[in-house]
């Protein structure tokens, strides 16, 4: 069991299943908990309940400008995330056509946020992740570990998408943060985006980080299909919760080839080339799509994907990757 993250133990508390309650009910619950700081949008809005029966617990909803608030009971306390849809979605290999030049003239800035420094919190959800007989915490932990330090010539093709402060992302030392096993339930068989949101919001919280520099991924136990993986169109999206970047990170292995096991070197080449699609897209797109995206929707991990798989060689080991789109050379790139 890992739990790297410096700043605690692992919790205890136990995640409650979800109860049925009716539709006032609901609403006093919301509105005790975050009565002092429901927005106008929020409040006005009609609360309804999430009947999935995920093991999260109760899940209410109400519409905002920003996208949809959830209020998730989970870890033993109600948590506000907000959902946006799935932004740069990596669709399964051979799902569509390979990417082509783009007309638009690349990626084009909307205005918002990109990541200045880069860092990436893992948490593998669930007690499932007790036994890792396969070893993706280590392959993932390994791969970002070593990206943005020494050999990383992939992630600095990010360098030249700069935002309205004239800054863009830089690159020092490894973009790890940290990694937490949350063993203190098991993680849900079908997982909502709600639930997936709310669950990077815990993890924010457990690493003390928040706004556009973090990006949590949420990965998910062998079996478990969060948001309706591998059946729903995606091996990963990434979206804002309203606090942090995060990534649904499902086990793609369990995919198979069609989420890159053994496209590059072996089993788990795909938990680094999607993993890095979604990097990558977080660290230019942090806040969808407020950040660079072409003007067909797609972001820089969507324009290459499943082009030119290779290996990139970091000092934590070799790892599969993707080209990522450069405005400066036109095309896809594995260096920059």
């Amino acid at each position: 069991m890992l739990n790297h993250s410096g700043s605690g133990n692992i919790r205890a508390g136990r995640i409650t299943p979800r109860s049925r309650r009716s539709v006032a009910g609901l609403c006093t619950i919301a509105l005790i908990a975050f009565g002092a700081s429901l927005s106008a949008s929020a409040a006005s809005a009609h609360v309804v309940a999430d009947g999935a029966g995920n093991a999260t617990g109760t899940n209410t909803t109400s519409t905002a400008s920003s996208g949809t608030v959830h209020y998730v009971h989970t870890h033993g306390r109600t948590v506000r995330v907000e959902t946006h849809g799935r932004f740069g979605v990596a669709v399964p290999h051979g799902a569509r056509g390979h990417a082509r030049p783009l007309d638009s003239g690349g990626l084009i800035y909307n205005g918002g946020p990109v990541e200045h420094n880069p860092t990436v919190y893992l948490v593998f959800w669930g007690s499932q992740w007790d036994s890792d007989g396969n070893g993706v915490q280590q392959y993932l932990q390994g791969f970002f570990g070593g990206l943005g330090g020494s050999g990383d010539d992939w992630s600095t093709i990010m360098t030249q998408y700069t935002d309205s402060s004239g800054a863009g992302p830089s690159f020092n030392g490894s973009v790890l943060g940290g990694t937490w096993v949350d063993d203190s339930s098991a993680a849900p068989d079908s997982a909502s985006q709600s639930d997936i949101a709310a669950e990077a919001e815990v993890g924010a919280q457990h690493f003390g980080v928040s706004g556009p520099d973090a990006d949590v991924f949420v990965v998910s136990p062998s079996g478990t299909s969060p948001d309706g993986f591998p059946n729903s169109g995606f091996c990963a999206w990434h979206d804002w919760n309203g606090t942090t970047a995060y990534t649904n990170m499902p086990y793609v292995l369990d995919a198979g080839s069609g989420c890159g096991a053994d496209s590059v070197q072996n089993q788990l080449d795909g938990f680094s080339i999607v993993g890095g699609h979604e990097y990558a897209e977080a660290v230019t797109d942090p806040e969808p799509a407020s950040g660079w995206v072409a003007s067909d929707g797609e972001e820089n991990g969507d324009l290459c994907a499943w082009q030119g798989l290779t290996a990139l060689n970091l000092s934590t080991g070799s790892y599969a990757i993707q080209p990522t789109w450069s405005n400066n050379a036109g095309g896809c790139a594995t260096s920059g």
